[in-house]
């Protein structure tokens, strides 16, 4: 809808909407600019303090998709007018709880009254100019990384049915509620705590922030894989960098119990509605399961980081992250484009 309106033009916007990135990037001085995303949702866990855990982590993940180092948040609470304010609370403590992880302060917010409750955040984060990673960028031979497993989406249903098992809810908890941190420090090269002054505002001077160092991989593009599942966020990667992708559907992880939840008919409406709208842009070749296939399109809720990493680095990456705690697998490759502009191989 917003391409539909009159286009605004500030040359200091350098990622705007062309292109679905995961945020906006806009230049507030020769070395810095300004990373800002918003995002809200209903729950998808009964507890509430673990709902506010996981809205926090979906809302942080898009600066950490751009590069950026989140900084400040504004909490977006819709709640309804005769709820349990002790509810109410616990979901505010869980998404601090993941706040003060991330070292990004909570600075206010804004609620109204609604029947149905959502929560969620606005993030402002930080990042120099020049070291944007946005859709655009990927190029023919990277290899493409990939730092969670799928099926949040069809567990989170499962749960809604109260089918899910303690197993299944576990995996995929613990998946919702890992922030993308610590992958995003080691892509661009964060190692410690130092005063560098593209991390903080002109003139502030006080606590440490993150240093870099260069890091010994090139990352040409990444974008984190949330509501429009691997194949929506692998589509607005490949026509924003005007290229093709090959997956490898045997070496993408999936949640413990991710497929027998497809088996079970657990498929929520956002799977069926990212597979009519992706799914005529994909090539399949034989021996892929249609339970993989659906699950390629799962709506994911604070889903892992697609990476397309040039090929000379890309080991050296996927090790850096392992060694960083971070689960990291190589998915996929960039090929030049053609037709399907996403083909996906046993």
């Amino acid at each position: 809808m917003l391409g539909k309106l009159a286009r605004q033009h500030d040359p200091n916007v350098l990622v705007g909407f062309d292109h679905a990135d995961d945020a906006g990037v806009y230049q507030i001085a020769p070395d810095l600019a300004l990373v800002q995303t918003v995002d809200f949702f209903t729950p998808v866990v009964d507890d509430p303090y673990t709902f506010g855990q996981i809205a926090a982590t979906n809302a942080l993940s898009d600066v950490y998709a751009m590069g950026g180092r989140p900084l400040t948040s504004l909490a977006m609470v819709c709640f309804p007018e005769k709820g349990d304010l002790e509810i109410l609370e616990r979901i505010l403590a869980g998404g601090l709880s993941k706040m003060m992880e991330a070292g990004c302060t909570v600075v206010g917010g804004h609620s109204i009254r609604d029947d149905e409750t959502k929560f969620g955040y606005s993030v402002t984060g930080l990042i120099h100019p020049q070291r944007v990673l946005a859709n655009a960028g990927a190029m023919p031979g990277d290899r493409l990384l990939f730092t969670k497993a799928l099926g949040t989406g069809v567990i989170s249903t499962a749960i809604k049915k109260g089918t899910a098992q303690a197993t299944w809810i576990e995996a995929a908890v613990g998946s919702m509620t890992t922030l993308n941190k610590t992958a995003a420090e080691v892509i661009v090269g964060v190692v410690a705590p130092a005063d560098e002054a593209w991390l903080r505002p002109a003139g502030q001077t006080g606590a440490s922030v993150p240093t870099r160092v260069e890091p010994t991989w090139v990352v040409h593009s990444m974008t984190d894989v949330t509501g429009f599942g691997l194949i929506g966020h692998a589509r607005e990667m490949a026509l924003a960098s005007n290229v093709g992708l090959r997956l490898f559907a045997g070496r993408i992880p999936l949640l413990e119990g991710a497929l027998d939840c497809v088996r079970a008919g657990y498929i929520p409406g956002g799977l069926k509605a990212n597979r009519e709208f992706a799914e005529c842009m994909v090539g399949y070749e034989a021996g892929i399961s249609d339970e993989v296939k659906t699950l390629l399109f799962d709506p994911q809720t604070a889903g892992g980081l697609l990476i397309a990493v040039a090929a000379e680095g890309a080991d050296a990456l996927q090790q850096a992250l392992v060694a960083g705690g971070v689960s990291a697998l190589e998915v996929g490759e960039v090929v030049p484009a053609s037709k399907p502009l996403i083909s996906v191989a046993a």
